[in-house]
């Protein structure tokens, strides 16, 4: 299965994630589009699309000159009833290509924080081994705040109540980030958005040691779903 993968920081990969759907037979194309590669022109030869994480917001396209083409290619990928995945700002972008609305928030939710599923979300497959409660890593100042339609609400916080959301039967969004290791978070627990939040790196990296362990199993779980419920070879 051939997957384009939309990347929009150095510092942001497909990883574990991607790990995993190579591990499942998936070739993955990454467009980096921070370094200025371009959106594909057509969906030739492609099966799926991956789209990931960044620093932009999804009303910004006088700045980022990938953004109208991107949110254009999401929606015709969508369109042809290709499966999609997105993260973070790729869930901010999914719901903004299919008509649904993206908001800045009050405070940037940030670091280790629950999600609690929604009703849909206990049933749905690609959440099946995701338990109704559980910690995962935070790291938007946006989000979504009106599902496109056709949109199911999976997943929520305190803070975001759209954490996790489908549109159709094959496009997923997930704002919060399943798919680091320790050294991703790391990394990104000094982004801006951590000071802006008022939250301290070091404190989220300490506390890797309480939560890593099950939000790694249960991060490895989400994967292999997605890499074999959405991203199977032998749907192509």
């Amino acid at each position: 299965m051939a997957l384009i993968v939309f990347q929009h920081e150095p510092h942001e990969p497909p990883a574990v994630l991607g790990k995993v759907l190579q591990a499942h037979g998936c070739k993955l194309r990454t467009i980096k589009l921070f370094a200025g590669e371009v959106v594909p022109p057509d969906l030739d030869d492609v099966d799926g699309l991956l789209i990931l994480g960044g620093a932009a917001n999804v009303d910004e396209a006088d700045q980022y000159a990938w953004l109208k083409p991107e949110l254009a290619y999401i929606k015709q990928a969508h369109g042809a009833g290709l499966p999609i995945v997105g993260i973070c700002l790729g869930a901010q972008l999914i719901a903004a290509a299919l008509g649904g609305k993206v908001a800045p928030m009050p405070k940037p939710e940030v670091g280790w924080k629950n999600v609690k599923l929604a009703f849909p979300g206990t049933t749905d497959p690609v959440l099946a081994g995701i338990p109704w409660d559980s910690t995962q890593f935070h790291l938007h100042g946006q989000e979504v705040t009106s599902l496109p339609p056709e949109g199911v609400p999976l997943a929520g916080s305190t803070m975001a109540r759209l954490q996790a959301y489908r549109v159709g039967l094959t496009t997923y969004a997930f704002q919060y980030h399943f798919e680091w290791d320790a050294s991703h978070i790391a990394t990104m627990a000094r982004d801006g958005l951590v000071a802006k939040a008022g939250d301290k790196p070091d404190t989220i990296i300490d506390l890797c040691k309480s939560y890593l362990p099950a939000y790694r199993r249960l991060g490895d779980r989400l994967c292999e779903n997605i890499a074999t419920l959405l991203f199977a070879i032998d749907r192509r």
